[in-house]
């Protein structure tokens, strides 16, 4: 019931005077004015039957019984689903581990060039995400990332695919460039001895770390350009561009017309990289952990299910698919 305006405005000056103004009697007897009458109070449990009032349980023993129910069914979904999950799980790490064994390269360019003989088409320019390791110590966890990279580097010189790039999102390899390059040449002269392509390693506002070497014919033995990025080359490198040609614009060295899709795609495939063909991931599902999202717009996205780990059947399995993938371009 709304307290009537003479009451409320006598309430809040007697409020504003610490309460001098008004004796108990009168707060009382505004109380019991604006109070409503017993017959206005709602009276739901006396509307109710005499046979539905007995019939509701003091102790709650029929919404204990539903709830009860309600674990039950939740306890049985998650087990049908877990079991299913263990299941799939154990059959494609089985499956994983007998192809492994399969299509092992043994260290031989000739095995890799014969798993992929078939294929009707190859990428061009492959691309790859590889992750650091939190149960690892730092120095251990670069070695793994620099020989992870050294061996994809290889199995795509000996597939003829002329440029790898390596995603790492810290930004890691590229600090390391020597080291890649170094690791990346052992592992060739590992594989083809003296017979092994030349190589350039390099990264986004980097120079170009190379070989001078003028004894190897390029030619005939093959070039593979390795290029590390990382998470700063993504977004942030769009951002810049952006306020780049915004403020070209208000300078007036660039016309607002001439700002187009295909101006933003060369800026970025140039001081970036150009779009891969084939993006490979080494795990369960796809995460892309901040990848330059501008050179991802048409590329093919691989990855095994419930698998965890780095192998070679994984860049196998991923070639076969994206010669079976049909390039619709959005038609």
């Amino acid at each position: 019931m709304p307290v009537n305006a003479r009451d409320r405005t006598a309430y809040r000056a007697d409020e504003r005077t610490a309460h001098s103004m008004l004796t108990d009697e009168d707060r009382l007897r505004m109380l019991k004015a604006n109070l409503p009458a017993p017959t206005e109070l709602p009276a739901v449990s006396r509307s109710l039957p005499l046979s539905q009032r007995r019939s509701r349980s003091r102790l709650g023993v029929r919404r204990f019984i539903r709830n009860q129910l309600h674990v039950l069914i939740f306890a049985v979904l998650h087990g049908i689903f877990s079991i299913y999950i263990r299941l799939r799980q154990t059959v494609n790490l089985v499956c994983y581990q007998v192809s492994s064994v399969l299509y092992y390269h043994h260290a031989t360019p000739q095995y890799i060039r014969k798993d992929i003989m078939g294929l009707s088409r190859r990428p061009k320019h492959l691309s790859a995400i590889l992750k650091t390791e939190e149960n690892y110590r730092a120095k251990a966890d670069l070695d793994r990332l620099i020989d992870q990279t050294a061996e994809l580097a290889t199995w795509c010189a000996c597939a003829e695919i002329p440029m790898l790039s390596v995603y790492e999102k810290t930004g890691i390899l590229k600090k390391h460039m020597p080291r890649v390059y170094e690791a990346v040449i052992n592992k060739f002269t590992f594989y083809a001895a003296d017979q092994h392509p030349t190589l350039s390693v390099t990264s986004p506002h980097r120079d170009e770390y190379s070989s001078s070497s003028p004894s190897v014919d390029e030619g005939s033995r093959g070039h593979l350009k390795l290029h590390l990025i990382s998470a700063q080359d993504g977004r942030e490198s769009i951002i810049d561009l952006t306020k780049t040609l915004a403020d070209m614009s208000q300078k007036g060295k660039l016309s607002p017309r001439d700002i187009s899709i295909e101006l933003v795609d060369a800026e970025l495939s140039e001081g970036i990289m150009p779009e891969p063909d084939l993006l490979l991931l080494f795990g369960p599902y796809v995460e892309l952990s901040g990848y330059p999202p501008w050179q991802v717009r048409l590329t093919e996205i691989f990855c095994l299910q419930d698998n965890e780990s780095f192998g070679y059947q994984v860049f196998v399995k991923a070639l076969r698919k994206y010669a079976q993938a049909q390039m619709r371009r959005g038609k």
